[in-house]
């Protein structure tokens, strides 16, 4: 008797955790695989207070730092914030944010070190110095800063772009098919507002959800509504700003699981948006169509991944 009540309690401590970890909404995954939620998941940033540094007029949160971002908190001030950050690739990113508001700035350049230098508008174009970290970041998973929002690509469970990509398909479509589907929408919902191209100024920030009510946008409008709606269906995309030659050039990266990173998956030639379809079951990354527009990468280079 006593030795079956012990197979049955080493039977039950052994279930347990596979019965719990079968209630959490995020499947295991490798990291080398992006995480997998079921149902679809608009991932939030969170600046719950734990771990900060500076002080006011502007507060860093660095509380989720493995989840892939920092928050930062504009307070006790009249003007706007500059905030530089160097990653480990050596690329410099400026993020101004005026009094009062929030931004979520990514570690886009994967685990390292990463230098933070935090600035104070005095006048137009002169900035004072407040301080300055250097930042060790070890990321949970690395296609995280890929999935969640930032400054630049600005959504949430509620923004109508990503409540539209979740309706498109079921929850369990292949990325393939949802990669198709926004692309799709986009490119036949959306115009190009050449008015707003040539008025358009420096700083300027999307609105995806603007560009999804009224139905156009510049090429930067664009790129972050897709990008949004490809982070909403749970698909890690990289929006990227650069040059091809010395043409002005935007694209998108995404990750397929089949295939892994596709690079110049979506891209922008100036005039139009054209998705690339290396058929990414059979392989086929050599043929003719790719070349003449991916060729072997040396034609472009990023500036900013987004």
């Amino acid at each position: 008797m006593k030795n079956t009540l012990w197979v049955r309690f080493l039977f039950l401590f052994l279930l347990c955790p596979i019965l719990l970890s079968g209630c959490n909404s995020s499947k295991s995954s490798s990291a080398d695989e992006p995480p997998v939620y079921s149902p679809l998941k608009v991932l939030e940033p969170e600046a719950p207070g734990k771990e900060t540094i500076g002080n006011p007029p502007v507060v860093l949160d660095l509380s989720n730092k493995g989840q892939g971002y920092l928050t930062a908190q504009v307070q006790d001030s009249d003007s706007r914030i500059h905030i530089q950050m160097t990653g480990p690739d050596g690329v410099l990113y400026s993020y101004f944010i005026d009094a009062g508001d929030y931004a979520v700035i990514p570690f886009t350049s994967g685990n390292g070190i990463y230098q933070i230098l935090c600035y104070q508008q005095l006048s137009n174009d002169r900035y004072a110095a407040l301080y300055s970290e250097s930042l060790e970041i070890t990321l949970d998973n690395p296609f995280l800063p890929f999935l969640y929002p930032n400054q630049y690509v600005n959504f949430s469970p509620e923004s109508q772009a990503c409540l539209l990509a979740q309706s498109m398909l079921p929850d369990d479509a292949e990325d393939v098919e949802g990669l198709e589907a926004v692309f799709d929408y986009v490119i036949s919902q959306i115009t190009y507002d050449e008015e707003k191209a040539q008025n358009v100024e420096a700083g300027y920030l999307p609105d995806i959800d603007e560009t999804l009510t009224t139905g156009k946008g510049i090429c930067f409008d664009y790129a972050a509504l897709m990008t949004a709606m490809l982070r909403a269906r749970d698909i890690p995309c990289k929006l990227q700003i650069g040059y091809t030659g010395d043409i002005k050039h935007a694209w998108i990266d995404v990750y397929i699981r089949s295939k892994g990173w596709v690079n110049q998956a979506i891209v922008f030639d100036g005039e139009t948006w054209t998705r690339m379809d290396p058929t990414f079951e059979s392989g086929a990354d050599d043929s003719e169509t790719i070349r003449e527009y991916i060729g072997d990468g040396s034609n472009y280079t990023v500036q900013f991944t987004r």
